[in-house]
């Protein structure tokens, strides 16, 4: 099938090209933009049978009036004295003066006696931020406006403020984060074409993945776009990024793999065209599989209970589905073109060159695959059983840089009150039929979840224009947002609250800390769907491949393998040499992107070069040594690329992408140069001819032409 499409292309090249160019041009013209289905919305990242879901659903209905956001004014002396009573009337004439000059998007201005700290250390003036999203640019405005009229009305007084929250602490590190992607964008630009230019010596060959990347980037967003009108559906506003990440990520090894293959059999003799349609042939079926099984693993997001998981992956398997036609149709037909030009000025193609690290590397698989096998399993294991330590870190402020405004006013706020006084547990209760809640029942439970495991402080409790609800702030002791607050809310607050609901009435728990609580169980369960039925797709897509039943089982061992490796790695530098909490609790799902999905395409060209040169007539071993002479080179240099966008990460002065990029990056180098280069090799020159039973792909075929002599396409 490969050789007859590779004909086609090949045979009909410009009308190929001409077909990409009106298609393009029609898809870009005629579909909706992706930001018209762009959505912020948080209320879709967790399924309705949550609590928190329910508790942010009733607060909203119960207090229409409350903010989108807040932004909290910690005001304290500058000389690090008590505050006065004289500084407690200041701070009320701030609050005042600060909301008579009504500063768009801004509301509330709360303070007085409840809100000076126990120790009379600072004292808080809360403002509601409204805007239709929490991430609506005008907010950010809201707060850059309250600090420019904050200093003046402070003059002279002996106090000095900051103001914390979460829309502080964006506009705070907006600049870091704008950076950080930015040198992201540009690194991988910058690696793809010097790789490329070290690998082929061809500013040609180095620009191709680029051109060809940014083109199925903009036909892949129109067709989600698209999609998501026709279907419904809304994505994240992270998409744009991550549809770059993976489109370029996978569109280079596919790019890469069929480059390498036109090299060869350049250098075998055969002329431009035939030397293409071989490389369609012999390359298509991996090209076709390693897409499938990465489209595959993209779809099981389905299955996800997270809204943000359970849209990006029809995205996804959307954009690699269109790389994959690109790369077996436009891609071969501008190639074949260009022939032997695609690595003008370099004359290297001509010639293969001898004793190379790969020509060494293959040797010593297929000599001492025991050896390798045994001790790059050892690698991945010892790597491996630091996922045993694994704790998930939901506090991002604490990534941030420390010495920003927010982070400031952040600590002072916190040693003033208890931990949780930056986002407070909100408890809803609320009648089971709707009756009108008595003071008495509304004051009993305000009293009773004051007492409940973890609080440090209660607020008074607040009535709803709805007679059915009222809603008291609890105060924890822990940080909102650490593993402890959030275990304490998941295990035992809950479980308090609900206790002290009066008969005829039922309690929620809702807030940032509950939220996260839910997130932990959602994220628990949506792995523990997602990685087994994924490996089990992705077996059946090798078997499939491979003719065989085992060859696949050893397969997907080693990319969860690979997984678990990848994920005790980070957990040993983060947590074990820098002792943090924890690693950003999106980090397990990040990896199943880049590390399981895409990593399975190095084992996917790895295991189909094996079964090629055993069908060649070479015995396991030498089959592996060959295998990895001439795969190697490809693995290695597309590996070397993914791994080093990711590591530019670790120069963000922010922790959880400086984890992200650890992570990902060790990941694809253990894909490429462990798993794919030694482990897979040497278990297969192990297992020999059993590793293709039942259906003995490895036999020599009977009959054929050598690759070289396929005939030129007319």
């Amino acid at each position: 099938m490969f050789e007859r499409l590779g004909r086609f292309v090949v045979g009909r090249a410009w009308w190929v090209i001409a077909g990409w160019v009106v298609a393009a041009a029609a898809i870009i013209a005629t579909t909706p933009s992706l930001s018209d289905i762009t959505s912020a919305d948080q209320e879709s990242f967790l399924p309705r049978s949550y609590e928190s879901v329910q508790a942010t659903e009733l607060g909203q209905k119960a207090f229409p009036q409350q903010a989108t956001a807040t932004a909290i004014i910690v005001v304290k002396r500058a000389d690090g004295q008590k505050l006065t009573p004289a500084d407690e009337a200041k701070v009320g004439q701030l609050a005042q003066a600060l909301k008579a000059k009504n500063i768009p998007h801004t509301s509330g201005y709360l303070t007085g006696p409840p809100a000076v700290a126990p120790d009379r250390s600072v004292q808080i003036i809360n403002v509601g931020l409204d805007a239709p999203t929490p991430d609506d640019p005008a907010l950010l405005d809201a707060v850059r406006d309250l600090r420019a009229d904050i200093g003046p009305e402070l003059a002279n007084s002996g106090l000095t403020a900051g103001v914390a929250g979460d829309v502080a602490s964006f506009v705070d590190n907006e600049d870091t984060f704008n950076n950080a992607f930015a040198v992201v964008g540009i690194a991988t630009i910058i690696l793809i074409i010097g790789l490329i230019l070290i690998i082929f010596r061809s500013p040609i060959a180095a620009l191709l993945p680029v051109v060809v990347v940014g083109v199925v980037l903009s036909i892949t967003t129109g067709l989600v776009a698209a999609a998501g009108k026709a279907f419904d559906l809304s994505v994240s506003q992270d998409l744009q990024t991550i549809l770059l990440i993976v489109l370029f990520g996978i569109g280079t090894d596919y790019i890469l793999f069929l480059l390498f293959r036109y090299r060869e059999r350049l250098r075998a003799g055969d002329d431009k065209r035939t030397a293409m349609v071989v490389s369609v042939q012999r390359v298509g079926e991996v090209i076709t599989s390693a897409a499938g099984a990465v489209i595959v693993a993209f779809l099981v997001l389905l299955l996800a209970s997270l809204g943000f998981f359970g849209s990006l992956g029809p995205a996804l398997a959307i954009a690699v589905g269109v790389m994959l036609i690109t790369s077996l149709t436009l891609v071969p037909a501008v190639v074949s073109l260009l022939g032997r030009y695609v690595f003008w000025p370099s004359k290297a193609w001509q010639r293969a060159p001898k004793a190379t690290i790969s020509h060494r590397l293959g040797t010593v698989v297929g000599r001492r695959p025991a050896l390798v096998a045994a001790a790059s399993g050892v690698l991945l294991v010892a790597l491996a059983a630091g996922v045993l330590g694994y704790k998930a870190d939901y506090d991002f402020s604490a990534g941030f840089p420390q010495d920003t405004e927010s982070a400031k006013a952040a600590q002072d706020l916190q040693r003033g009150f208890a931990a949780g006084a930056l986002a407070p547990t909100e408890v809803y209760l609320t009648t089971s039929n709707g009756s009108q809640l008595t003071e008495q029942q509304v004051n009993e439970f305000a009293a009773a979840v004051a007492k409940a495991p973890g609080v440090g402080q209660a607020q008074p409790p607040e009535r709803s224009t709805d007679p059915s609800v009222a809603r008291v702030n609890l105060l924890l002791n822990e940080n909102p947002v650490s593993n402890e607050a959030i275990n304490l809310v998941r295990e035992d607050l809950r479980g308090a609250v609900h206790t002290a609901a009066p008969p005829g009435t039922r309690a929620l728990v809702g807030g940032t800390t509950a939220i996260f609580a839910d997130i932990n169980s959602a994220n628990n369960r949506d792995l523990s769907v997602i990685l087994p039925v994924a490996a089990g797709l992705i077996a059946l897509i090798l078997a499939l491949l491979l003719r065989s039943l085992v060859a696949p089982i050893y397969l997907v061992i080693a990319v969860l393998l690979n997984f678990a490796a990848t994920l005790g790695a980070t957990v040993y530098l983060f947590q074990g040499l820098q002792g943090e909490p924890g690693v950003t609790f999106q980090l397990p799902i990040i990896l199943y992107l880049f590390v399981v999905a895409i990593g399975t395409d190095y084992n996917i060209l790895m295991i189909a070069r094996l079964r090629e040169e055993a069908r060649e007539g070479n015995e396991p071993h030498e089959a592996a040594a060959i295998g990895v002479e001439h795969a190697g080179p490809t693995v290695a240099a597309a590996g070397l690329i993914l791994a080093g966008t990711f590591a530019v990460l670790l120069l963000a002065p922010i922790s959880f992408l400086q984890q992200m990029g650890f992570a990902v990056a060790i990941g694809i180098v253990l894909s490429a140069f462990v798993m794919s280069m030694f482990f897979v090799p040497a278990l297969t020159a192990l297992i020999g001819h059993k590793a293709w039973w039942p259906g003995h792909g490895d036999e020599r075929r009977a009959s054929g032409r050598h690759a070289s002599t396929v005939d030129q396409p007319g």
